[in-house]
């Protein structure tokens, strides 16, 4: 069972929390995702045979975090990480950012480099409301995003559709990190499928060009799609996090 975290913002996050040696691993699932999916178990896995501090959550309208998904958005839901993040872990942490996750990743630290030990992005997806989401849309979806306040996407996910609301591409315009300097002075460790059909190649090497840091890799791993949670990807994403963890004490 999760414990919970009621924030200044009145919201309740669901998490768990597993006590071991630092830097707490802190793991940020994707977009309409929870803590329970095959990467987070697999880590909170390892954490344990390994006596590693490990830290999951449900972003707010997310799995079993208070809210609905449609009244969130990206600010929302970093503000809920970094609340977690000061909660419930002391020292430097190593954030682990799927997809969307790879977003917030960005954001906590940038908000709070001081925090960070490093960083491994998991088919990270920055600005991707502005530059999938937006930018995809047909002259009919914009208006009805501008008109309705909403528009509804197939998900290859669930049987339900995405709702994309117009306070969601609006507020991740205020978060985009692909426009302004990043400066990431931590160890960093992106991973990247080729078959990725969520998140093309082409945003992991603009992100590898853009981000500024002393010790930045990006792996390319050939038929990996956007799940990466193969057993052959899961190793690969233990041992980022092993490479992030030598990098930082060294």
């Amino acid at each position: 069972m999760p414990e919970f975290l009621e924030t200044a913002n009145g919201r309740r996050i669901a998490f768990h929390k597993t006590q071991g040696q630092g830097p707490c691993v802190v793991f940020l699932g994707g977009f309409k995702s929870d803590m329970t999916g095959t990467k987070a178990l697999f880590l909170q896995d390892w954490a344990e045979a390994h006596g590693r501090a490990f830290l999951r959550f449900d972003y707010s309208g997310h799995g079993e975090s208070s809210g609905s998904f449609e009244d969130g958005c990206i600010g929302d839901w970093a503000a809920d990480a970094m609340a977690v993040i000061a909660a419930k872990t002391t020292g430097k942490v190593i954030l682990v950012g799927s997809s969307m996750g790879g977003w917030i990743s960005l954001l906590v630290a940038r908000a709070m480099p001081e925090r960070i030990a490093g960083l491994v992005g998991i088919a990270a997806a920055p600005d991707f409301t502005e530059d999938d989401m937006w930018a995809g849309f047909s002259d009919d979806q914009r208006a009805d995003m501008l008109g309705r306040g909403r528009v509804e996407l197939p998900s290859d996910y669930s049987d339900e559709p995405y709702v994309i609301t117009r306070r969601l591409i609006e507020d991740g315009r205020k978060q985009l990190v692909l426009r302004t300097p990043l400066n990431l002075p931590f160890p960093v460790r992106f991973l990247q499928g080729t078959a990725d059909d969520d998140v093309n190649m082409s945003v992991a090497l603009r992100l590898l060009d853009h981000a500024e840091g002393d010790d930045i890799r990006l792996t390319l791993v050939k038929g990996a799609d956007h799940r990466f949670s193969s057993p052959e990807n899961l190793r690969l994403i233990r041992h980022a996090i092993h490479s992030v963890s030598m990098a930082a004490k060294g």
